[in-house]
């Protein structure tokens, strides 16, 4: 591109203006002007880019953005609280598949001292047998021997 195309001057009306300067000097003078002159388009283009989606969400309803970031604070809220509610209902089945096991132990070891409960009572009543027999077996001996 020229620099008259682009609204610069020449290396000639830079060195006009500056007359104690060198042709590379004044060169180096145009290339930093075209330079900033490039950076600002870039700027400028970029500010009109931003200027845009600026515009549109001016345009869109403070209430509908608001709405919008409380909905999907609300849903990542119901997701927490769905993980929360999973895991308490796997442990609730944890707890309930335990106290099944241990109510079942309960009754077996229910029917078990059960029976142990009978055979002492029968051991018990065995043995006053026993020593009545035992007893009387003493008396026997002693009538006996003429006691």
């Amino acid at each position: 591109m020229d620099t008259e195309e682009l609204g610069m001057p020449t290396i000639f009306e830079i060195m006009k203006e500056k007359p104690d300067i060198t042709y590379t000097e004044a060169n180096k003078v145009l290339e930093d002007l075209k330079l900033k002159k490039e950076a600002g388009a870039c700027i400028t283009s970029g500010m009109k880019r931003d200027r845009k989606a600026t515009d549109k969400m001016k345009n869109r309803p403070l209430t509908d953005t608001m709405d919008e970031i409380a909905y999907h604070e609300l849903k990542n809220e119901n997701k927490r609280l769905k993980k929360l509610v999973d895991e308490k209902e796997r442990r609730v089945k944890e707890l309930d598949n335990s106290l099944a096991i241990a109510l079942e132990i309960n009754e077996k070891h229910q029917r078990y001292n059960g029976k142990l409960q009978t055979q002492l009572t029968e051991v018990e009543e065995d043995n006053k047998k026993l020593a009545h027999q035992v007893e009387d077996l003493k008396l026997n001996g002693v009538r006996k021997a003429g006691f």
